[in-house]
């Protein structure tokens, strides 16, 4: 029964390949060209939304000193996570009572350059600070947070793979600057046809007006 099914898809497949075919024959040359090269700017467009993916992954180590406050974390100036940190009160060394408090997060991001804003908020205060660091296809990077009520301490620890064990700096370049470069090509394809297309369409309309008395004439 499957293999039935999988023949009769197979067929339908064939037919539709068949006509799509002799219908780009039909076609004339500059329609063509114009087809082929929107396919390829759709292709690299959708090649570029494959490539600049949250395939990259920013982990938050947070150590604190506060009994509660309010985390929050930007990228590249946008909000991408916030969460509330509890602190509880230990003893050190059995006598001086210290308040203590942890947060591990994964935050998903994109392969690249990304600034990095940590904001505290306790007690009507807010203390913040910002880095700067390069994020790669399918590695982890971990940020080490230190706070307390005066200041916030933010420190890269050693790069994790968390995937492949391709080259950092090969892949980091393509990360970079492949996706520019295949959006460039294709904005600069759309700008083609839509010169083009601006260009023949009064041709066009003209010449079937001019088609249509001829025809009445007729």
């Amino acid at each position: 029964m499957i293999l039935e099914r999988m023949a009769g898809i197979r067929a339908q497949a064939v037919v539709v390949w068949q006509r799509a075919r002799g219908q780009f024959v039909r076609l004339p040359a500059t329609a063509r060209v114009m087809l082929g090269l929107f396919l390829l700017a759709a292709l690299l467009m959708a090649l570029h939304t494959a490539f600049s993916g949250k395939d990259a992954s920013l982990r938050l180590k947070v150590q604190h000193s506060l009994r509660s406050a309010q985390l929050s974390v930007w990228v590249d100036g946008d909000l991408t996570y916030s969460e509330s940190l509890v602190g509880i009160t230990k003893r050190k060394f059995g006598l001086i009572p210290e308040v203590q408090g942890s947060l591990s997060k994964t935050i998903l991001v994109t392969p690249g350059t990304h600034q990095i804003k940590v904001q505290i908020d306790s007690d009507g205060n807010s203390r913040e600070n910002t880095i700067s660091g390069d994020f790669v296809h399918d590695r982890q990077r971990t940020l080490s947070v230190n706070a307390n009520r005066t200041n916030v301490s933010l420190n890269w620890q050693a790069t994790a793979a968390v995937g492949s064990d391709s080259s950092p700096s090969s892949i980091a370049w393509f990360s970079r600057y492949a996706g520019t470069l295949m959006m460039t090509v294709a904005g600069s394809i759309i700008s083609a046809l839509t010169g083009f297309a601006l260009k023949e369409l009064p041709k066009q309309i003209v010449s079937r007006q001019g088609a249509a008395p001829k025809a009445a004439s007729d």
